[in-house]
């Protein structure tokens, strides 16, 4: 069989098949150079830890050392299919510059020391400033890369053991909203589709949400889909010309920050052609007359005026929709990273409600997630809720979670709304917050307005502790460095999008002292003495499969019921979809198929909240207007975005993915094919801005807003006239060089605002007013993705000097370089 370059063709060869047909199999491998599948001394079960689609495979192992990975055919989420980003990412697991030792600080300088010396550092300032301040004192900032077993760890021992508010994780970037859009609609998280629905859908619209980068495997599903006998019809809704977009039926190409208009406008045409399930809406929702009442306000004409989209373009996608007799949806950060990021995805969910679009096959929402574990972060409490989709303003809620963990409910932060990471740091700004836990991220490069997070975390005052598997531009900034063991070096459980549960195995040690961010919680809490109210340990597990039976406990009864899954059950086939319980013992494909949702007063997990203030709705409201706990339809009013272009920065500056690079780089920066194809960042412009500001292909550009500039390399694409894209993920360090410390910056959150959606608290990547100026001729075309010319970078700025950070790193610690998990 002749292999294909899947750096060239990162969706691989396409395997057609038609609606109601079942994807065909397809196991994708990929080993180091070398090694045949024979050599292999052993294959072990994991899924992929560089994207949210959760791509299940087994992990090669020879010599105790990963030498490759291939697909797991019986995998209902991929069946055997790898994306590139599964396929060579692997390899960074060995890279020589991993954390191998915890650090601490002396005298302006990171050390090495043992795990006994770090461990108490952190504790005697966390006793100490307990019984200074209180809880609120310390806050706790993890990822989306972690497993449901240290998530849920992590939550009771900051919720039930220390009794802060302040616990969030970074999926506040990338998918609050897809939790908040989904409460606001249906009272609980929780995804009402499935993956298969792609199997099965006869139009699929895509909403801010380039698949083809973020999930490849997904779209290589629906790639299939479309070479098949009865393909889908696909709408696009992106500024930019992606993959998606040239492969769409209708392509949308709205202004950024203007969402909530362009779906108030397709509403509007649903509606008044009567393309609604009026049975569906009367036996099933509350709230319809008062989407009907706001969406008269936007007919297409007006919205073309606000959008910059053609108004006809507006009518054939409502015609598109409302004539779909299976209709899937799904929404990623294009809505969720900009203006009225709630509202705009919660009128997606609006238009699968009024035409009775779920609980089917072919008729399901996505509120996609960006990170691999970003659902579990919200199953389990990591990122400020409380855990198993419990509701902090319902009292017998935090009564029962507090019987879980035999604790006091009055122990339990249950008194105002979780604090999210933009909320901390100003806290941590404002001195309030004087010990900050960072795992597995690395906010120096993925917070907006990145000189004033510097700021914030190079303080004296803020100790600073960050568990990673490199030393990142956070972790230079520490005053304690835990190193942390990573994916296919421990062993836990992560939910994808689609509330598929897939296990990952142990398959080799972690490098030096390196270990479980699970070992470390459990070492954390012991330490503290964090007890129940029966003076018994709060944490009571020890390994990963008795944290998971602990979690499985606190789901009983809850939405996400984890009940019916165990280690056993995961090990060797599929993963399993929840809920699965007694019930329903194989897992549950669609939620919500049979009308009846997780809204009842007495159930769900939030009340809600307004879309355009955020502020909460009163438990009495709430119980008046949805007293029977059906779907709630909510409108929203057009509202324009906080910053629009001006004289001095006329265009509009929008952030995202590549498909090569993943975050911060952590792993794929040192995966020598991804790197490769993605090695620096560079600035898409239209055809037309570019003959406007005189750019050409291959230019050095000077890209700049009111808080910064990025030079970068000119890419000439399809873009919409007026918008410039930066990709996020270059921060101060370069694969070949180290770190960066003079010149321009390359970051783009340099450039970003700290501004964020009412409802979700989720940043805004998307509407920063800007512009762009060329800085010298390049030397011809830049061919994405392949490019290899860089850019000049910038250094991590002189400011962490203030906790004596040197230009250089002495010879006691690991040479520096950046990346969070």
């Amino acid at each position: 069989m002749t292999r294909i370059d899947r750096i060239a063709e990162p969706w691989g060869t396409r395997t057609p098949y038609g609606s109601g047909g079942e994807w065909p199999v397809r196991v994708d491998t990929h080993l180091a150079e070398g090694v045949a599948a024979e050599d292999v001394d052993r294959w072990v079960q994991t899924a992929s830890l560089l994207h949210s689609n959760g791509d299940a495979m087994d992990i090669a192992v020879m010599d105790n050392r990963i030498v490759g990975v291939r697909g797991r055919a019986v995998d209902r989420v991929n069946h055997g299919r790898l994306g590139p980003k599964d396929l060579y990412g692997w390899q960074a697991n060995a890279s020589p510059d991993r954390l191998t030792k915890p650090l601490i600080r002396e005298r302006g300088k990171l050390v090495e020391t043992d795990w006994d010396t770090a461990m108490q550092r952190i504790v005697d300032r966390s006793k100490a400033l307990l019984a200074e301040q209180g809880p609120s004192a310390l806050g706790f900032y993890t990822t989306g890369q972690l497993f449901s077993e240290e998530y849920y760890t992590l939550g009771a021992l900051t919720h039930g053991g220390i009794g802060t508010n302040h616990v969030d994780g970074n999926t506040r970037l990338c998918t609050a909203t897809a939790g908040e859009a989904l409460k606001e609609s249906f009272g609980c998280d929780g995804q009402p589709g499935s993956y298969t629905d792609v199997d099965h859908a006869d139009v699929i619209a895509l909403y801010g949400h380039n698949v083809a980068e973020t999930q490849t495997v997904l779209w290589t599903r629906m790639l299939d889909r479309l070479a098949g006998p009865n393909p889908p019809k696909i709408i696009c809704v992106d500024p930019r010309m992606t993959p998606v977009a040239k492969a769409a039926t209708l392509h949308l190409a709205p202004r950024p920050g203007t969402n909530v208009a362009l779906m108030n406008g397709i509403l509007h045409e649903i509606i008044s052609n009567g393309w609604v399930d009026q049975e569906y809406i009367q036996a099933h929702t509350v709230g319809f007359s008062e989407l009907e009442k706001e969406v008269k306000n936007y007919p297409p004409a007006l919205v073309a005026e606000i959008c910059g989209v053609p108004a006809e373009q507006i009518t054939e996608a409502a015609s598109i929709i409302g004539h779909a007799e299976r209709l899937l949806s799904t929404v990623l950060q294009g809505f969720y990273q900009s203006n009225q990021a709630t509202a705009a995805a919660v009128q997606v969910n609006n238009v699968n409600i009024i035409r009775g679009m779920l609980g089917k096959p072919g008729c399901g929402i996505l509120q996609m997630n960006g990170q691999p574990t970003a659902e579990n972060t919200r199953e389990c409490g990591a990122d400020g809720d409380l855990a198993a989709f419990r509701n902090w303003s319902n009292d017998a809620h935090i009564k029962d979670l507090a019987r879980v963990w035999n604790v006091d409910p009055m122990s339990i932060p249950h008194y105002s709304p979780p604090t999210h990471v933009m909320q901390m740091m100003r806290y941590a700004e404002d001195g309030s917050i004087r010990m900050l836990w960072v795992s597995g991220t690395n906010p120096a490069v993925s917070l907006p307005e990145l000189a004033r997070i510097r700021g914030i975390l190079e303080q004296d005052r803020l100790f600073l502790v960050v568990q990673d598997i490199f030393l990142s531009e956070t972790a230079q900034l520490a005053d304690v460095v835990l190193p942390a063991a990573t994916w296919g070096e421990k062993t836990g459980t992560f939910t994808n999008v689609d509330r598929t549960v897939h296990l990952s195995e142990k398959a080799v040690e972690p490098p030096g002292e390196a270990r479980p961010d699970l070992e470390i919680f459990i070492d954390y809490a012991h330490r503290m003495g964090l007890q129940d109210k029966d003076g018994q340990p709060l944490i009571k597990w020890h390994d990963p499969e008795s944290a998971f039976e602990a979690w499985k406990e606190c789901t009983r009864g809850r939405p996400c019921d984890y009940t019916g899954i165990t280690y056993a059950k995961l090990r060797g086939g599929s993963g399993i979809q929840w809920p699965c319980n007694e019930e329903n013992p194989d897992g549950t494909e669609r939620i919500y198929a049979d009308g009846k949702f997780w809204a009842h007063p007495e159930y769900c997990e939030t009340y809600g909240r307004d879309l355009i203030t955020g502020a909460p709705v009163d438990p009495s409201e709430y119980k008046a207007l949805n007293p029977e706990g059906k779907a709630i339809i909510k409108a929203a009013e057009y509202m324009p975005p906080h910053e629009l272009p001006s004289q001095d920065f006329p265009l509009q500056l929008i952030t995202g993915r590549t498909l090569y690079q993943f975050h911060t780089r952590t792993k794929t920066g040192r995966a020598p094919e991804l790197n490769a194809a993605a090695p620096d960042v560079w600035v898409e412009l239209s055809a037309d801005d570019a003959g406007a500001y005189g750019i050409a292909e291959g230019d050095l550009a000077e890209v700049a807003t009111p808080r910064g500039s990025v030079r970068a390399k000119v890419r000439i694409s399809g873009i919409r006239s007026g918008v410039l894209f930066l990709p996020f993920h270059y921060g101060y360090w370069d694969t070949d060089g180290g770190h960066q410390p003079d010149g321009a910056g390359r970051a783009a959150n340099e450039l970003t605002i700290t501004d964020w959606d009412a409802a979700s608290k989720q940043p805004i990547f998307k509407t920063a007013a800007a512009r762009i100026t060329r800085v010298s001729a390049g030397d011809g075309p830049s061919l994405a993705p392949t490019t290899t010319a860089s850019a000049p970078v910038g250094g991590f700025p002189e400011a962490a000097a203030t906790k004596g950070i040197p230009s250089a790193m002495a010879d006691e610690a690991p040479e520096m370089a950046g990346g969070a998990r």
